[in-house]
């Protein structure tokens, strides 16, 4: 299968800008520069037409930063993203405009994301009538036609979003991404916020809009036992670096990285043997001062002094199988 989304080496910074005193100090030695999170450090991953993505790790692993510079919410610092092969920032005019509207997020909670003084018709129906996707004449039978695919009753278009459920107001969300008619969805945390039995209703009908509507999907999650379910191939992340990708069948059954074997270790199972949960030693470290060498190292049980030295490559262990870890040499 062909690629339909590429990242290549991205990586992303944010800093406090100074202000016009401040940039006095720290020319004349006063003050330090303000620090620098790297919230992204040299990720690459490629998603082929049709397949689901799921990307994991602890908060504060870069999982949201990736999807909100995939979706151009925000520029990468280094490094490019591909959409069918086309970097987007050679992009430039109506190409440009075409391509933003192609990737599409759908975020964790819809009562932040929908705008509370909007019905939803005008939810839904702004963005395809702006693009010329639809007429004012159509725009009613073509916000209908997007409600009843994300599971909507029709008849509640000149409704607020205060009006409806959690669950009705994510299919709002997703009623207005779809609406654009893109190729990739990502989709962020967007069954967390959600009851476990309407989790279940949003997968399925992800997985339904997947067959209708040729969807490819980036699902980001901290909830294993979803990116299992939903996913082909997972993506396991780890203070701003991928750190294991593998299909989900051979993530879950032969781990290969340190972080990704705990990760699994600790998710609740029906098993009836007794268990003895742990949680990871130590805390994940501040992004403003990381590790040195492979910045898993402080909590893995099995760090030597390569890892402290030396960044691990991301090597391939098999058929699509990768791993970051000296382990591994």
């Amino acid at each position: 299968m062909s690629n339909r989304l590429e990242v290549r080496n991205v990586s992303k910074c944010f800093s406090r800008k100074s202000g016009m005193v401040e940039r006095g100090a720290e020319f004349i030695g006063l003050k330090a520069p303000n620090p620098i999170v790297r919230a992204l450090d040299d990720v690459s991953l490629s998603v082929a037409e049709g397949e689901v993505v799921g990307i994991v790790g602890e908060s504060g692993c870069g999982k949201s930063t990736l999807g909100r510079v995939i979706a151009g919410l925000l520029q990468a610092s280094e490094g490019s993203v591909l959409l069918r092969g086309k970097r987007l920032e050679d992009m430039s005019g109506k190409e440009a405009e075409d391509a933003g509207l192609k990737v599409q997020m759908i975020f964790q909670d819809p009562s932040s994301s929908l705008n509370p003084r909007q019905r939803v018709r005008d939810i839904i129906g702004a963005a395809p009538l702006h693009h010329g996707m639809t007429t004012v004449h159509e725009l009613d039978d073509y916000v209908s036609q997007q409600m009843v695919r994300s599971g909507l009753d029709p008849s509640m278009a000149n409704r607020f979003p205060h009006q409806f459920s959690g669950g009705q107001r994510q299919r709002i969300g997703i009623a207005r991404a779809l609406a654009v008619q893109p190729d990739v969805l990502i989709c962020d945390e967007s069954v967390a916020a959600l009851d476990v039995s309407i989790q279940a209703q949003i997968l399925n009908l992800f997985l339904d809009l997947r067959e209708q509507l040729d969807l490819t999907y980036l699902f980001i999650s901290h909830d294993l036992s979803v990116v299992e379910h939903i996913s082909d191939r997972v993506v396991v992340m780890y203070l701003g670096r991928v750190v294991e990708e593998a299909p989900v069948g051979e993530l879950f059954s032969n781990p290969n990285h340190p972080y990704t074997r705990a990760l699994l270790q600790e998710r609740p199972s029906l098993d009836l043997a007794q268990r003895q949960f742990s949680a990871i030693e130590g805390e994940i470290p501040s992004p403003l001062s990381p590790p040195s060498g492979c910045h898993f190292h402080p909590r893995c049980p099995m760090a030597m002094e390569l890892c402290r030295v030396e960044r691990p490559e991301l090597r391939s262990l098999g058929l699509k199988h990768k791993s970051a870890c000296h382990l591994n040499d």
